[in-house]
């Protein structure tokens, strides 16, 4: 009798251990699904530094760039962050021959460039840091 209790209980555990690696998989196989990749037509895009699941609001990993770009927590803008410490029209991103300059539009808690409050009109650099509210974002120009 206990031997045949203990073959049953190691095959249930055995199909336990198999259940818990299979929903291990599963987890991880979701997370890539839902990464979105950016195409290579999106040469110039804004990419957040911060871990998304850190942020108390939803943010996406990646931000294309078109010719102009508003950002803030209105829902009138291109990029829509619901960060309490961003305005509703907090910046603006513009291409001008080639270049792209960030501009702060008066925000209440400002726009940083490097760890430098922006005062003024600021042409982009690839690898600048911006940073408004909670979040900081990579510029990327690949152009």
């Amino acid at each position: 009798m206990f031997n045949i209790l203990s073959i049953v209980f190691k095959y249930i555990f055995i199909i336990i251990i198999y259940l818990f690696i299979f929903s291990i998989i599963r987890l991880i196989y979701l997370d890539i699904k839902g990464i979105s990749p950016i195409t290579l037509n999106d040469s110039t895009y804004l990419k957040l530094i911060n871990r998304k699941e850190t942020l108390p609001f939803k943010v996406k990993e990646y931000y294309p760039l078109g010719e102009e770009v508003f950002l803030g927590r209105g829902n009138d803008n291109e990029i829509v962050i619901k960060d309490p410490y961003i305005s509703k029209k907090h910046l603006r991103i513009v291409k001008d021959e080639g270049n792209y300059f960030l501009q702060d539009l008066n925000s209440a808690n400002g726009t940083y460039l490097n760890g430098q409050r922006l005062m003024d009109v600021v042409k982009l650099k690839n690898g600048d840091r911006i940073s408004v509210g909670q979040i900081e974002f990579l510029f990327v120009n690949n152009e």
